[in-house]
């Protein structure tokens, strides 16, 4: 485990070094997400939406799993693991 900040750059760099293309794809866009989180505003209808969310499970809504959203997909569990 790295201790400071220059170790915990070199042990990313080695980290990303053994990713596939797919993966390194998607690292880049988890720290585009994470030094540009500032930037996207919510919109006004964002925000309803949020609020219509949280007053919906407030109320006892329940959600629906990952599973479900993976099978109406078109994707089993086994599949989704595999990737």
């Amino acid at each position: 485990m790295a201790t400071n900040s220059l170790e915990a750059k070199q042990q990313a760099h080695e980290l990303i070094d053994q990713l596939g293309p797919s993966q390194i794809a998607a690292v880049v866009k988890l720290l585009e997400v994470m030094l540009h989180d500032d930037d996207d505003e919510l919109t006004e209808e964002d925000r309803r939406a949020v609020a219509a969310s949280r007053e919906y499970f407030r109320e006892g809504g329940e959600g629906i799993s990952f599973e479900q959203v993976a099978a109406e997909s078109g994707f089993t569990m086994d599949q989704i693991r595999k990737r």
